[in-house]
Order: C-alpha cells, then structure tokens, then sequence
C-alpha cells in the first residue's frame, strides 16, 4: 500500500515538472510575453466564410504590459489585441481576421509590438481557402 502512494507520488511530482517547460524556459530567456505557439494553422476553410483566429499569450513577467500595436504582413489579415495592460500571470487573446474571399493556400506574418522585453514577437498564421462549391 506504501509503495502504491509512493509510487502514486513520484508520478505526480514527475507530471507537474514536465508541464511548464517552454513556459518557464521563455521566462528564464527573460521573456514577459509568452505564446505557446509561433505558428498557427487554420487548415482548411470555406470560401467567404468567417476567417477569425484567435492567438492566446500570457504575461509571464513581473510588470504589467502593454501591447502597442500589432502589424500584419499584408491587408488581408487585421488584427485586433487588447488595449488595457496585462498583469504579471494575465492572460490576452489577439484575433486575427484573413480574408476568406482569397482562395488558396495562404502564410502570413503577424508582429506584436509591446512593451515586454521580448519585443516584437513573430507569430505565423498558415491555412487555406478552399473554394465553396458552385451550384448547378
């Protein structure tokens, strides 16, 4: 019974070292803002349909910060972020919106600007459009 607690145990303390990793290696980096991810896909998606992605991050310094601006790499994408500082922990989503009435395959650059030590962040959106169907 000890050794099934122990054991028990030993999984726990094993789980909970492995589940912050990137997160506490971009704090270590002295990053304050932190996304999990540097590329995001939409995969596939209908013509004209609703082309809004939404990017999480987390402020993981020991300041507020302030997202400046956010810049796209063409007019086909806008973004929106929030206005109001993140505290340290806080959490911010920034949505992107892709022009869906442009067929294909598409990869686009998103630039956020803020006031983290780690500005500007590069993130990549990727997907395609795929044309709707035509009725007869």
């Amino acid at each position: 019974m000890i050794k099934r607690i122990l054991l028990a145990g030993f999984a726990t303390v094993l789980l909970f070292s492995c589940v912050n990793k990137p997160e506490e290696k971009s704090k270590k980096e002295g990053n304050e803002i932190y996304f999990s991810q540097t590329t995001y896909d939409y995969g596939e998606i209908p013509e004209k349909s609703d082309g809004l992605y939404t990017i999480e991050f987390k402020n993981i310094g020991e300041k507020a910060v302030v997202i400046n601006r956010v810049r796209t790499s063409c007019g086909c994408t806008v973004p929106s972020w929030p206005k109001d500082p993140i505290e340290p922990g806080g959490t911010g989503k920034i949505e992107v919106k892709y022009n869906t009435e442009l067929v294909g395959s598409f990869m686009k650059s998103v630039y956020v600007y803020s006031s983290a030590s780690n500005s500007p962040v590069k993130i990549m959106i990727r997907g395609k459009v795929v044309p709707k169907e035509k009725s007869s």
